[in-house]
């Protein structure tokens, strides 16, 4: 490819302009892209899900987005917002419904909009739907008041994290030492470094409950690699924290044996929040309902999610902007079909959902921040989904440093959420009217 030919090709995909064919940024993406394809046998090919993976994570060529979905072009009031940020997809590039959403019980919402997506049963995205301020105290309380025990995040494994939290180390002195721990128990699973081991779990249900609760969930063992680091080094480390039930991430299944821990009461009246105002009637009401497998033995449960939605399990990610979400299946529920939150916050990314197999085609969606997706019923609770790419320096004005609020404590939060993207997700693990049988004390 020649260097105008490039150059066009940057260009089309709104790329930072910094990004120019003679910048050494700019070559170093093209090597590596050249390095991982040379080698590739003839055809080779992935599946659909792999590649559209593939195309989106590139940096070299630079992804074209005009087959994504992007709703914030359907809203005028976003438009500073997606100028500032410079990559944008399309509104019609899938066949999308607007669905009615019955009146707010609590001020978190800006634009109260609510779109279906042809093809995805249950799929609902509510584009803008969380206010900044209300952005704002979610990432506070991601950081601050979550992201601590007795909550456990992938670094409590490796480092003896203070009690008062990373993020409370970080602000007070980032130069503080966060030593690693010592692997000494026998009774840890082995550290296994190199390529990491995908496990297909069969789905959680009722039936095999008991199973679920019999099978040994050791815990992890700590790194023998792990090096000391100050908070400041050691924060963008931070990739997630568990919400509610504990998430036993070796076995893909959840740790009954383990404490349930309380569900941060502003997350929760979010997620309450965008369940209940639904018109679930409008997505469900118009199909066969009865004859769609995976709703369970008592048949669709959706008519009554306004009243037995009760988030109780969930995750807080952080990522980076240089990371990604391998697509995968959510099989851990007991409950497969009750509404999966999801709130993107800070960094725009780009998020697949696709069908039951890698083989289904994926759809393509720009997330932005104050974005929410609700997955929900048996067919897309089951559907592979992910995030290729988080895409730089498209954090929004109103969560950027010097901002127009007055709260001069935000300062930090906007240095952090300059590179970084966090994702709350909320799910029920239990079915109405199932009892797990365990004791909580």
């Amino acid at each position: 490819m020649g260097v105008e030919r490039e150059r066009a090709s940057l260009m089309s995909s709104s790329l930072s302009l910094s990004l120019e064919p003679t910048s050494l940024e700019y070559k170093r993406a093209r090597r590596h892209h050249y390095k991982s394809t040379k080698n590739r046998a003839e055809g080779f090919d992935w599946t659909p899900f792999r590649a559209a993976e593939k195309k989106y994570k590139a940096r070299f060529p630079p992804p074209d987005l005009s087959d994504v979905l992007d709703l914030a072009l359907l809203d005028q009031a976003r438009s500073s917002d997606v100028a500032q940020a410079g990559w944008k997809g399309r509104p019609d590039t899938v066949q999308i419904k607007e669905i009615g959403l019955k009146d707010a019980r609590a001020k978190v919402a800006r634009t109260r909009k609510a779109f279906t997506v042809s093809g995805i049963p249950g799929l609902v995205i509510l584009p803008s739907f969380i206010s900044e301020d209300t952005q704002r105290d979610l990432i506070r309380w991601s950081l601050s008041e979550h992201a601590r025990q007795p909550n456990e995040t992938n670094l409590d494994t490796h480092y003896c994290l203070p009690t008062s939290g990373l993020w409370s180390t970080y602000l007070r002195s980032p130069e503080t030492i966060i030593t690693p721990r010592a692997s000494s128990s026998p009774n840890l699973s082995p550290d296994s470094p190199g390529r990491r081991h995908l496990i297909s779990n069969t789905p959680a249900s009722p039936a095999i409950f008991s199973l679920l609760v019999s099978t040994p969930k050791h815990p992890p063992a700590p790194s023998a690699h792990a090096r000391p680091f100050n908070a400041g080094e050691l924060l963008p480390r931070l990739r997630w924290a568990n919400i509610g039930w504990s998430y036993h991430w070796a076995t893909k299944q959840y740790d009954f044996s383990r404490e349930v821990q309380p569900v941060g009461e502003l997350f929760r009246k979010v997620c309450t929040e965008v369940v209940r105002s639904i018109r679930w009637h409008d997505i469900f009401g118009c199909h066969d309902t009865e004859s769609l497998d995976g709703w369970g033995d008592d048949g669709p449960d959706w008519q009554t999610w306004e009243e037995t939605y009760e988030p109780d399990a969930g995750i807080v990610n952080f990522y980076q902007t240089k990371h990604t979400l391998m697509g995968h299946v959510d099989r851990s529920e007991i409950c497969a079909t009750s509404p999966l939150v999801s709130i993107s916050l800070g960094n725009a990314a780009i998020f697949l959902i696709g069908g039951l197999t890698r083989e289904v085609v994926p759809i393509p969606i720009l997330l932005r921040s104050g974005d929410i997706i609700v997955m929900s019923g048996p067919a897309c609770r089951r559907a592979y989904h992910g995030v290729p790419r988080i895409f730089e320096g498209t954090l929004p004005a109103h969560l950027s440093e010097g901002t127009d609020t007055d709260d001069e404590s935000w300062a930090p939060y906007a240095r952090y959420m300059d590179t970084a993207r966090i994702n709350i997700n909320m799910r029920q693990v239990f079915p109405k009217g199932f009892d797990p049988g365990l004791e909580q004390t």
